[in-house]
């Protein structure tokens, strides 16, 4: 009798641990069967998330460019803001942006950032810009934009030498108008990056401006 009870308690034991053995493989395939599909879901996300290229533009540049990306001031609250090759360069959070013309100077070769200044075109005085436009270096590429009002002040002279960089939007450049352009010291061709909306009453987005203007693009690397 005992050894009949030995058997049977053996038996139990063995029949136990093969169902107890089967459960838990049954559950460890279905764990790594979910581990398997949550990575495969993360993994088509990740390939079907779009790319995010240099300044949030909406494609990658060729080689030999410098990818940016620019929006003028919005009315006279929200600053414009300026990014090259994913370098924020001018912005209301940098807090280096003014009412007027808002410029950045990069260098044409290396896409490393200048200089950043603003010109007050409604209560200053235009003779500090046309000396800064002047003393631009041969290659820079050079990037505006208006906040507020950039047109007031300007005078002949310092249209002359915005349009001798590529624009030809500034001669018509009127009172609040929003205005974004780059364009380079030395160019020889006008340039194909600008926009400009006029103020009127009639189409004005904001109470007194237009709509802020924004562009994007592509600008071909200095060549020795």
């Amino acid at each position: 009798i005992g050894a009949a009870k030995l058997v049977v308690v053996v038996a139990i034991f063995l029949l136990t641990f093969y169902v107890i053995s089967q459960v838990f493989e049954i559950k460890m395939d279905a764990n790594l069967g979910h581990i398997f599909a949550r990575s495969a879901l993360d993994a088509a996300a990740r390939s079907t998330k779009p790319p995010r290229y240099k300044c949030g533009i909406s494609k990658a540049c060729p080689e030999k460019h410098f990818a940016f990306k620019m929006a003028s001031g919005a009315a006279n609250v929200v600053g414009p803001k300026i990014c090259v090759e994913d370098n924020v360069l001018m912005s209301g959070v940098k807090n280096n942006v003014g009412r007027g013309i808002n410029v950045a100077l990069v260098n044409g070769k290396t896409g490393e950032p200048l200089d950043t200044k603003f010109f007050d075109m409604w209560g200053g005085d235009v003779a500090p810009f046309i000396e800064f436009l002047k003393s631009i270096q041969e290659g820079t590429i050079v990037l505006m934009g208006t906040y507020d009002d950039g047109a007031t002040k300007l005078n002949e002279e310092a249209r002359k030498l915005i349009a001798e960089l590529g624009s030809t939007s500034i001669t018509n450049l009127g009172f609040r108008d929003n205005w974004v352009f780059c364009g380079g010291k030395g160019v020889k061709t006008k340039s194909p990056f600008e926009q400009h909306i006029k103020n009127n009453k009639d189409t004005n987005k904001y109470e007194g401006w237009p709509e802020v203007v924004e562009m994007e693009g592509c600008i071909p690397q200095k060549q020795d």
